[in-house]
């Protein structure tokens, strides 16, 4: 049943899996962890957690979510976490234009958040422009056809803002950090075979270093399957687009406080960042993978900066979504736009638990899918479950292990709404060289 205090812990990874596991490894008195990453600084350029903000949205379709979103909910009001955290609610809408799957998702989702004892009274449906006017005077465009709810429960996060807050934080507390792409990075997770089986002994770095760990925890996102290639194509790596448009200081004062807008047929964005004046947007849509036609396997980019662009079709969905709500902004250059890559699963769930055949040496977290983020400080919550579990097993099942020669495909996420392209497909072509 887990290991002493003081055995030393390796943490791959410093996103959000990653930093929110070492807060609470501290928190339960573990005095021997290190966070690898390869990134030189946190928060990384590696992480989906690097962001602007994330919406923090508790209703799920599926009640084991939105319990676990609510908790989250009330430990981002806590004294670390309270400073990111923006209750500005949330408005889940669909155009009229929006087909029956979309139409139907939001409609999934205000029932959930309705049914739940905290989050009913903050409910309130929207049958017309009128309806979102009343609340949001701001919007300007026609909205035409929007219909869904508004849910004062939620609101958003600043994603990075958070991460450089547990990393501080940790770090005073004697968290250890290996930074860059020598001594951060990972090259292998060291196994030796031993009569009681295959066991990790600890990690190598991209200088040659070993570090010795008693348990090594893989928190790698969108790469975990190339340290773990065991969990083959149960994790894939996936990214949606992310733009900003730069508002004036007006603009900025005047759009403060607007919940966070999702058309859920076209995408959504959030009040302007007041020190930054930079508006986020994301369009829906199916997302975007990179598959090695060698393994089968998708894997994110090998440099960041081959993300930096903004996919056509995403803009004119980004350009449509303001025409609708702030027209003024409609043809604005949109600034900071980039592929946000990250881990997914074909159902949406987690993999939280130890890899097979490494004597529970090896514990693997992965499959944010998109929607991790909003769980970031209760995440270490999991991990401390699993290591004080009695038999060494995930007690709950979706979060289990999936080997993906005997894995079920679960079909299409209800909530997501588009079709799935390559990244090779829609990556732009390079110009000739300069000379």
């Amino acid at each position: 049943m887990g290991i002493p205090s003081f055995e030393p812990i390796a943490i791959i990874g410093g996103g959000a899996f990653g930093l929110s596991t070492a807060l609470e490894l501290i928190q339960q008195g573990y005095t021997n962890v290190t966070v690898f990453e390869k990134d030189e600084e946190i928060p990384s350029r590696w992480s989906a957690a690097n962001d602007l903000n994330k919406i923090a949205r508790a209703e799920y379709e599926d009640d084991f979510y939105t319990d676990l979103a609510v908790q989250a909910q009330n430990a981002w009001q806590t004294p670390l976490f309270a400073p990111h955290f923006h209750r500005v609610g949330f408005l889940n809408c669909c155009s009229g234009a929006a087909s029956a799957k979309a139409v139907d998702t939001c409609k999934r989702f205000q029932a959930s958040a309705e049914r739940h004892p905290e989050m009913k009274k903050y409910v309130k449906t929207i049958n017309s422009a009128d309806d979102i006017r009343a609340t949001t005077w701001q919007f300007t465009g026609e909205l035409p056809g929007w219909k869904g709810y508004l849910n004062l429960f939620d609101g958003y996060v600043h994603s990075a803002n958070a991460l450089r807050s547990v990393y501080k934080k940790v770090r005073a507390e004697g968290v250890r950090f290996f930074l860059g792409a020598d001594a951060g990075a990972i090259s292998e997770i060291v196994y030796k075979d031993t009569p009681q089986g295959r066991r990790s002994t600890g990690v190598r770095t991209k200088n040659g270093r070993f570090h010795p760990a008693a348990l090594v925890i893989v928190a790698a996102g969108a790469a975990a399957t190339t340290l773990v290639p065991e969990a083959g194509s149960t994790i894939v790596a996936k990214s949606w687009s992310v733009a900003h448009v730069l508002c004036t200081d007006e603009e900025t004062s005047a759009l403060r406080g607007i919940p966070v807008t999702y058309a859920r047929d076209l995408g959504f964005f959030f009040e302007p960042d007041p020190k930054t004046n930079l508006l986020k947007l994301c369009p829906m849509g199916g997302g975007y993978i990179n598959t090695d036609p060698k393994t089968g396997l998708s894997q994110p980019p090998q440099s960041p900066a081959e993300s930096s662009f903004l996919p056509p079709g995403d803009e004119k969905k980004l350009r449509e979504l303001l025409r609708q709500t702030l027209p003024a902004l409609a043809d604005r250059p949109f600034v900071r736009k980039s592929l946000c890559w990250f881990a997914d699963t074909s159902d949406s769930d987690f993999v939280i638990d130890y890899v097979p055949n490494t004597s529970s040496t090896v514990m693997f977290l992965s499959g944010d899918s998109g929607h991790g983020f909003k769980l970031f400080p209760i995440v270490g919550h999991w991990v401390r479950d699993l290591l004080k579990a009695s038999d060494n097993k995930q007690s709950i099942t979706r979060w289990q292990w999936r080997d993906p020669k005997n894995q079920k495909d679960a079909g299409d996420v209800s909530w997501r709404v588009g079709d799935v392209t390559e990244f090779k497909d829609i990556r732009p072509v390079a110009g000739p060289a300069k000379l």
